[in-house]
């Protein structure tokens, strides 16, 4: 799988490259290492993962050097055992040394989201329930947080603002009402689908009734999901969300919801641990 199609890959290339050489480069490899000096080197796994974003990681080394070599034994999506070689390398050592951090940092955030999302995935497997992901993602990353979901086996929620009607409790506290919001959304006609966020029983009929196309249950516990599944009955699509962890989403899953949104996997994913060990170095 690749990234995105609207990604502007080489735009973010030089924006973490720039970040991180500045305007005088990598000081210490040219002080240091010949103009000529290259070397083979593999990026390893230290850890169990699902992999994502390797070629985001390619990119950023193939913009330093547009003749290094590069291999890629697996694939991103796939889960790997710490030990695993993710990526194998030849080229420029200079070059190689000054892309280094940016590639692995954006690497091992990435998948970190991936393996964290997976584990997510995981606790709820037979129950039906679909994991989705939400817009609390680090600014300007937006693209690349929900695609590492997406390769933990999540399903994306909207990307942007204008690409989903969302009326949450703020949006109903100014319009004074659920049923009062709702029925404004429809009448804009933007030609989306309404999802309104409830968070009592007593707000489900009001929100239908006004035309809500998906109801967003929030902060209710297990009991009351219950309730919201049997009093809707399929008409429709229904996902919980809020505060959702590890050792809670089976048990919202297991209620008959169908969709369970969960920002952790992006807002609080820990970075995996990835190394570059350098295998072969030479001097042309």
């Amino acid at each position: 799988m690749s990234i995105p199609d609207n990604f502007e890959l080489a735009e973010f290339v030089q924006r973490v490259l720039g970040e991180d050489l500045g305007t005088g480069g990598d000081v210490t490899s040219n002080a240091t290492i010949e103009p000529d000096a290259s070397f083979t080197a593999e990026m390893n796994a230290r850890q169990a993962m699902v992999v994502a974003g390797l070629d985001v990681a390619a990119a950023v080394f193939r913009a330093l050097d547009v003749q290094v070599a590069i291999e890629t034994p697996v694939v991103d999506g796939e889960r790997v055992e710490a030990g695993t070689t993710l990526m194998r390398l030849a080229g420029n050592a200079r070059a190689m040394l000054a892309a280094e951090r940016s590639a692995l940092n954006t690497l091992q955030h990435l998948s970190g989201i991936a393996t964290l999302t997976r584990r997510y995935v995981d606790a709820i497997e037979g129950t039906g329930a679909i994991l989705i992901d939400t817009r609390k993602t680090l600014p300007g990353l937006r693209a690349l947080d929900k695609y590492a979901t997406r390769m933990g086996g999540a399903q994306n929620h909207r990307m942007r603002l204008d690409d989903g009607v969302l009326i949450k409790d703020n949006h109903v506290a100014v319009c004074g009402g659920v049923e009062e919001a709702v029925r404004k959304a429809k009448a804009a006609k933007t030609g989306l689908q309404v999802q309104v966020e409830v968070d009592r029983i007593d707000q489900i009929e009001p929100a239908l009734e006004a035309g809500a196309d998906r109801l967003l249950l929030d902060n209710m516990d297990p009991a009351m999901l219950r309730e919201a599944v049997k009093l809707v009955h399929g008409r429709v699509p229904l996902e919980a969300s809020g505060g959702v962890t590890l050792e809670t989403i089976r048990f919202l899953a297991e209620t008959g919801v169908n969709f369970i949104s969960v920002g952790r996997i992006t807002q609080s994913a820990p970075a995996v641990d990835i190394g570059l060990d350098y295998s072969l170095a030479s001097t042309n």
